[in-house]
């Protein structure tokens, strides 16, 4: 994969051969051959990063066409399981569980429809696919109706958010205060607008130790995100980002 970055520095290289034949052959026949040495040497290069460059591109774009194949997946998955559940509830005649399970399917809709709205294309296909991971951490995510960060920050801000949250989740799910064996920790991920910014909290079962803020702080460096330690017990932390495009 570096092999692309050593193709410089061989072009460069080679071209000290025409450069020793001119300077031991001094001639208008060795500086032709000089000149023509070099454009080749440029033009063979450019080829080969090119293709290197498209080649990197074409693994980029499996990847993430595999994240979302995984992710739709999973998700007809927990649909499939969600209605087979229904119709068990349906043909038993419990219509009280029924309505509970339409309830729960009720909410999971109306979830993942506000985090397709939030705007950011980036952040949207983390939270959609964050379920597919195969990470043991249930994510629950909460977004004040007709929030649409794309309107309230721009892309480069939106991206900083994104890589924010994902390296706060991250440090949530490895951070200390581990659950028992066989437990599934939960994560509240919640989005909203204070006084003129966008603020995302984290709510779960720890409070980050100060080598996590210190961490955050640093990534977040010369960026507008900042983070807000507060003192609920179950707010492991919470982002704030000035509004303005």
């Amino acid at each position: 994969m570096k092999s692309w970055k050593r193709v410089p520095w061989i072009a460069a290289c080679s071209l000290l051969i025409p450069l020793v034949f001119v300077m031991l052959y001094p001639s208008v026949i060795s500086g032709i051959v000089c000149a023509l040495w070099s454009v080749a040497v440029l033009v063979v290069s450019l080829y080969l990063m090119n293709r290197q460059a498209e080649a990197e591109r074409r693994t980029i774009v499996q990847s993430m066409e595999k994240t979302a194949i995984a992710s739709l997946n999973h998700h007809r998955h927990d649909w499939m399981n969600d209605l087979q559940v229904l119709y068990g509830y349906l043909r038993l005649g419990k219509l009280d569980k029924s309505v509970q399970c339409v309830e729960r399917i009720k909410e999971r809709v109306t979830e993942e429809s506000r985090i397709s709205k939030l705007g950011i294309p980036s952040l949207v296909f983390y939270l959609q696919s964050f379920r597919a991971s195969g990470v043991a951490l249930e994510l629950h995510v909460e977004v004040e109706e007709e929030l649409q960060l794309n309107a309230l920050v721009s892309p480069e801000d939106g991206e900083s958010l994104t890589g924010a949250i994902a390296d706060a989740i991250r440090a949530y799910q490895f951070g200390g205060g581990r659950s028992s064996w066989g437990e599934v920790r939960k994560l509240t991920l919640s989005f909203g607008q204070d006084h003129g910014d966008v603020v995302v909290r984290l709510d779960g079962d720890q409070t980050p130790d100060p080598e996590t803020v210190r961490h955050l702080e640093a990534v977040l460096k010369g960026k507008k995100v900042r983070t807000e330690q507060l003192p609920s017990e179950d707010t492991f932390i919470q982002f704030r980002m000035p509004c303005g495009i």
